[in-house]
Parts: structure tokens; sequence; C-alpha cells
């Protein structure tokens, strides 16, 4: 895909059709017993997006495909923490390129993700990673950290950027632009996400992020809208054409995705970036659209594993 500087992804689906034509990646859901994740995989199977490798309740799997058996293989696990555990150890042993959680406790579904001797951990920060559409805006959004990450660190920040910036980077945008958010752009020690926000672009002026061009300490009216900047006497680069969004805090993150969608309608996609395959980790209470959407984000962020 061209450079983001050139186009860019308006909507979620363009992630999906970006997939087609390409080589199907398989992925392996942990207690995919689940209806909405089923839902997921068979369009996904369909539309050429993924095969699938469905591990859990057999029967219960069987029941909610109904007939369909279109690049899925089912293996047997009754028991959750065991259901996760074979899921991963795909990833492994090579037959998977990506894993999904499925109806399963997100503890046991992380404990099996971080196992020692059977998990797929390679010692980076594990971060969420969230794309949203949102209606009106021109382009897509992408939020991290809302998921997992409760009061990062700079250091941890630092490992989020990177993180979220190769993955945008495997999905084509050659120098997205990114926003170090807090309350406004003056630097208070008193305020640490101005302070982190400083020593980020310190570490960013010294090349230390992989390429792309970011600002902070920066606020939200300002990364949104050039009225707003310019108001403020703010000249920035990255104003009104932000792709992501650096989080102070899980709240943050967490607030306006959810404000985003319960007010403003926003469909959204999510994944966990950091292990060594990508993740695809969103809520139990997501439809299926939302799962379908984030396999392709993951399928994308993922590149080439």
């Amino acid at each position: 895909m061209a450079s983001a500087r050139t186009m860019i992804y308006r909507h979620l689906k363009e992630l999906r059709d970006q997939l087609a034509g390409s080589p199907r990646r398989v992925i392996s859901v942990a207690c995919a017993q689940d209806a909405p994740v089923i839902e997921a995989v068979k369009t996904a199977a369909a539309e050429g997006i993924a095969e699938f490798i469905l591990v859990g309740q057999r029967e219960k799997i069987r029941a909610l495909l109904d007939g369909f058996d279109q690049g899925v293989t089912i293996m047997e696990e009754e028991d959750d923490r065991q259901a996760a555990l074979t899921a991963v150890r795909q990833l492994r042993q090579g037959r998977a390129h990506a894993l999904m959680k499925g109806l399963v406790n997100s503890g046991t579904f992380l404990k099996a993700v971080l196992d020692p001797e059977e998990g797929i951990r390679t010692g980076r920060l594990l971060n969420h990673f969230a794309a949203y559409e949102v209606p009106g805006h021109d382009r897509l959004i992408y939020f991290a950290d809302g998921g997992m990450i409760p009061a990062p660190t700079r250091e941890e920040k630092a490992g989020i950027l990177t993180n979220c910036l190769t993955a945008l980077h495997h999905m084509g945008y050659e120098q997205p632009r990114v926003a170090l958010l807090a309350a406004n752009e003056m630097v208070n020690p008193k305020i640490s996400a101005t302070a982190d926000a400083a020593a980020l672009m310190e570490e960013y002026r010294a090349g230390k992020f992989p390429s792309c061009v970011m600002e902070g300490p920066i606020a939200m009216d300002v990364a949104l809208s050039p009225a707003a900047a310019a108001h403020k006497g703010i000249q920035s680069r990255i104003s009104g054409q932000t792709d992501l969004f650096l989080m102070p805090a899980i709240e943050v993150g967490n607030v306006t995705g959810k404000a985003l969608s319960y007010f403003c309608g926003a469909k959204m996609a999510g994944a966990v970036l950091g292990a060594a395959y990508p993740i695809i980790m969103i809520s139990r209470a997501d439809d299926s659209e939302a799962k379908l959407n984030s396999i392709a984000l993951a399928c994308l962020a993922g590149g080439g594993a």
C-alpha cells in the first residue's frame, strides 16, 4: 500500500479488502464455541482473509458452524485452560500465524500466551492496539493503550510506540503521524503525561523510533483540528491528520474509545502487539463485525508473521 502521505485507510472494511488475494493466514482460536466468533470466522473464511484452527468444545463448535467447513479445522479441548494452551501451541509449532481469543476469560487466555514453556512472549512489552472508524472523520484512527497497561511509565510508552509504529508500517503507513496526548501543550513536571511526552520527543529526535512524524505533548483538540491549533498559535504537522494517539493512561484510551462507540457510532477493531505473533483479543461482548475487523487488523499488523 502507498505511504500514509498519499493513501490512507478510511474504513475498516478496507483492511479486509487489503488481504483479499494475498496468501491466507491461519488463525488459531482458543475456546471457539462462541456464536459471534464463529460468525466472524465464517465470514473471514468465505472472504478469503484467513483459515482457522478452532480449539474448544467440538460439538458446540460444529453446531455453531451449521455445516460450514470452508477453511476450518476443529481440535477438541473441553477445558478452557487446556484449550488456550493448545491454541497457542499451534503457533509455536508453525501451524498458525495469529492467535484469537474466543469464549474464555482474559486472564486464562493471557496466562497461556505468557506460559514459560508453551507461550509466545518475546520479551517485548504487550500492548493493546485499537483502530476506530469514526463517522464523519476522513481516516481510521489508532489508539494505544486503552486495554492492557494501567499507568504506563515513560519506558513502557516507548515500547507501546515502537510496537504500534512497527504495526502501522506493516499496514502500509510509511510515516504515521503520532500525537503524544496530554491535557495541554505546556510541559509541567507535576503532570506526568507532559513530562513523559517531552522525554519521548527527545528520543524521537534522536532517531530511536521507527519512521514517523511525532508531536507532543499535544492536546486532543490540536491533534484533531487545525482550527484549534491555529487558535492556540501552534504550528503542527499532524493536526487534523493524526494516525496514532498515544494515550497517557488506560482510562483515557478506554473512556475515549467507548465514548466514540456509544455516542458517535464508531466501529472498532483491536489487537494485542508485542508477542511473537499478533493476537486478536477484544471483549466477549463485541459483535461479530468487530471480531471480523479485528482479524483483518491483526493479520495486517503482523506483517509477514
